[in-house]
C-alpha cells in the first residue's frame, strides 16, 4: 500500500502552476478534463478528476475559461478555451514565472542583508 502517495499535500503549492499549464493549453488548443489530467501526469503532477474538474470550473467562474460542448471520440465533452481575460492572466503569469525562474536559478548571486 505504500506506493499510493497522498496527492492533496503538494497540490497546494502546485495549484498555481497547474492553472498556468491549463491556461497555456486552453489558449493554444482548448482543453478537456481527461486530456489535461493526462498532460499534467506526463509532467509529473499526480492529479485526478476530483481535483481537475473543480479547478476547471473555478477557472471558468473566474472568467478565464469558456466552456463549449464538443464531440471527442464519439462522446460529448466540455472543451475549455481561454477567454481574453484568461489570455491576459496567462501573459501576466508568464512574466512572473520568468522572474521567478531567473531568481531561483540565478548562478553565483547570493543576497545578504
Amino acid at each position: 500500500m505504500a506506493t499510493t502517495k497522498r496527492t492533496t499535500g503538494d497540490t497546494d503549492i502546485f495549484s498555481g502552476l497547474i492553472r498556468i499549464h491549463v491556461l497555456h493549453h486552453a489558449s493554444v488548443e482548448g482543453v478537456f478534463g481527461l486530456g489535461m489530467i493526462k498532460e499534467l501526469r506526463r509532467h509529473g503532477y499526480k492529479i485526478g478528476p476530483g481535483t481537475m474538474y473543480p479547478l476547471l470550473h473555478s477557472m471558468e467562474k473566474r472568467g478565464w475559461l469558456r466552456a463549449r460542448s464538443s464531440q471527442i471520440e464519439g462522446r460529448s465533452r466540455k472543451i475549455y478555451i481561454a477567454t481574453k481575460s484568461g489570455m491576459k492572466t496567462l501573459e501576466e503569469a508568464k512574466v512572473k514565472v520568468h522572474e521567478l525562474l531567473e531568481e531561483i536559478f540565478e548562478e553565483g548571486h547570493h543576497h545578504h542583508d
